[in-house]
């Protein structure tokens, strides 16, 4: 290559020296277009690698959210339910031992309503009198409490009909005329149905 360049002027020393060099760069930057190319191609690959890799991990995000969501709302649902059956049966804890105390208090009204007033049973009156109040007493405290049905309209959901008779007018017609064993609700909840004559 110097050899050529001796027989050469200068002129033509630079023009050639010119080419060689421009030559030089075109081959470097096709070379460097290929190097990029290749890059842009290895970056666009890991750059759809890496959006399908988020995509991956939004969706999985997304589910296991919507997982989480629903496990807490049947947490939440399940503490509602166990606090309510709780509160519940602290009401009611007693159910079945009122229920059995009730033809006791259902006896000591027959024992009232049979005991005539006399000097001589007065004082037994008020001793079962006495009795009978402490133990309605404590019943109401436990939640008990006595329907209130003569001279009402007849309701199947509360009473329970033994009996018809026919109505003095047209007023009467439908509602509970007298009550043959007493109802009673244990907070809220009817726990005896009162049995009554309804006139119809």
């Amino acid at each position: 290559m110097f050899n050529i360049f001796k027989d050469m002027s200068d002129k033509e020393k630079k023009s050639k020296e010119q080419e060689v060099s421009e030559e030089n760069q075109n081959e470097k930057s096709s070379e460097n277009a290929g190097r990029d190319k290749k890059k842009n191609e290895v970056k666009k690959s890991e750059k759809e690698k890496y959006e399908e890799t988020v995509n991956e991990l939004g969706t999985k995000l997304a589910e296991t959210n919507e997982k989480y969501l629903r496990l807490y709302s049947e947490f939440d649902n399940y503490r509602k339910r166990t606090s309510k059956e709780r509160i519940d049966l602290s009401k009611t804890a007693s159910e079945d031992m009122i229920i059995n105390l009730l033809p006791v208090l259902d006896d000591f009204e027959r024992a009232l309503k049979a005991i005539e007033p006399n000097e001589q049973v007065n004082a037994l009156r008020e001793g079962v009198d006495l009795i009978y109040n402490k133990l309605q007493l404590i019943l109401s405290q436990k939640g008990l409490k006595a329907m209130e049905s003569i001279g009402n309209l007849f309701d199947p959901d509360l009473h329970e009909a033994i009996a018809q008779i026919p109505a003095q007018d047209e007023e009467s017609k439908g509602k509970i005329f007298d009550e043959v064993v007493k109802g009673y609700y244990l907070f809220d909840k009817v726990i005896r149905y009162a049995k009554v004559v309804v006139a119809n």
